[in-house]
């Protein structure tokens, strides 16, 4: 009557539940704001007049002779650069 099978114990499994509680942990960020001032170089222009007299002598004026009106462009022209340096 004692028919009775010895029972086979397993080893245990294990089952984890992860339960998660918050805790605030402070994060600083510094922030710095810096204020520039960029120069730059801006060019104004000034304009500064001035007048200047100028006299222009003619010189000598070489008058032609009447029976050579040919020769009245030529004798102002010859003497015109001899004075012109």
């Amino acid at each position: 009557m004692h028919n009775c099978v010895k029972p086979i114990c397993c080893p245990p499994v294990y089952c984890v539940q992860d339960h998660y509680a918050q805790r605030m942990v402070p994060v600083i960020h510094p922030i710095v704001t810096i204020n520039r001032q960029n120069i730059i170089d801006v060019p104004q222009h000034y304009y500064q007049e001035t007048t200047q007299n100028v006299v222009i002598n003619q010189g000598f004026q070489v008058q032609a002779l009447p029976a050579y009106p040919a020769n009245q462009g030529i004798a102002n022209r010859s003497h015109f650069f001899l004075n012109r340096r």
